[in-house]
């Protein structure tokens, strides 16, 4: 008797090979939260108390408290730090930089988020592009109104950078910060205002795009140097042997006995947050000057918050010895200039850094 043969059909087996690759297809992105503390995290002592207490809630407690979260990524959460902004140091800086390239390095993350304060949360998303060795999505969240508040941004805002995590459009941008449906990418954005929603903005090249209940709509590229071409690493970096990098912040009528306690303490580079384009008093530049021929690397930005502070331009950087911060503010120089030290003690090359990052 000869055997029967048992076939499969075609479209059976076409559909069983359809659903056998679907789970890569289908599959939720994978975003891990770093959490830091700040406002997202804090809550009021009452409803009617405008102060509140930083960090007050795990990044656990961020996660459950937006379930919807669920329905666009598989998360996974971790305590980093659980501070306010305003006490953000070195030390977390090299921690949470630690953290965010051992996650990407995970084929199981396809993107991290970072919860911050509102306060220094452009230099850390600074700090990151500069040391951050991937491609993948890394965003930065905070809100301005405490867990607690009425009408808490902290859910849409949390809601908004984990889609944008898991946006393939967000690949290669570098960090970016998202706050009030707005993308900004972190080597541009300002807190502008102490305590109004739309106190993030990019003055000088705009913002990145706009988020709409999840949905990402870009409006340019990112194009300076960053992350995966950046020269920069953390690699070897400790607390310790960070240089001491330091602003000073001009005024009418600055004298330069600052200037002078900060070079007598031993600082490697003054970044000199001047008046217009870069400027200062005759005495704070003489200082500086003289800085400047002692080895201490000399930045000149602007305290305007926007515009660029070309070389030569009021201020002889040629004769004087200085360096042009371009388009950076003093604070994101400072970590420009610090990081830049790391590599090189060189005028040029130093300069070279302030064009290309």
């Amino acid at each position: 008797m000869k055997a029967q043969t048992h076939r499969i059909p075609i479209v059976s087996l076409t559909l069983a090979v359809f659903l056998a690759a679907a789970p890569s297809t289908w599959a939720l992105p994978r975003i891990k939260v770093l959490a830091t503390g700040g406002t997202i995290a804090g809550a009021q002592v009452t409803q009617a108390d405008a102060g509140y207490k930083s960090g007050t809630f795990s990044v656990e407690d961020l996660i459950k408290a937006v379930p919807q979260m669920t329905n666009i990524a598989v998360l996974t959460g971790e305590q980093v730090a659980n501070i306010g902004s305003q006490t953000m140091n070195h030390e977390v800086w090299l921690k949470l930089a630690a953290r965010v390239n051992e996650a990407l390095k995970s084929p199981d993350v396809d993107g991290v988020v970072i919860t911050h304060g509102t306060d220094t949360m452009e230099e850390t998303g600074y700090f990151l592009s500069l040391v951050v060795k991937s491609d993948k999505p890394v965003v930065l969240v905070g809100s301005m109104r405490p867990a607690t508040a009425i009408s808490a941004d902290g859910p849409i805002n949390l809601y908004n950078a984990v889609a944008l995590a898991g946006n393939p459009e967000a690949k290669g941008r570098g960090p970016l910060v998202v706050l009030n449906d707005t993308i900004q990418y972190a080597r541009e954005t300002q807190k502008m205002h102490t305590t109004r929603m739309d106190t993030f903005a990019s003055p000088n090249r705009g913002i990145a795009g706009m988020m709409n209940t999840g949905k990402a709509f870009f409006y340019s590229t990112n194009p300076v140097r960053h992350t995966t071409k950046s020269e920069f690493s953390i690699a070897d970096l400790t607390v310790a042997n960070l240089p001491r990098v330091e602003v000073v912040y001009s005024y009418a009528n600055l004298g330069g006995e600052l200037i002078d306690t900060l070079v007598a303490q031993g600082v490697k580079g003054i970044v000199l947050a001047g008046v217009g384009d870069g400027n200062s008093t005759d005495a704070a530049l003489a200082a500086l000057e003289k800085a400047a021929k002692q080895g201490v690397a000399v930045v000149r930005c602007s305290r305007t918050g926007a515009g660029v502070v070309d070389r030569n331009v009021e201020v002889n950087d040629d004769k004087l010895g200085f360096i042009a911060g371009m388009e950076l503010n003093p604070q994101k120089a400072r970590i420009l200039l610090m990081l830049g030290l790391t590599r090189t003690q060189d005028i040029k090359q130093l300069q070279r850094f302030f064009v290309e990052y």
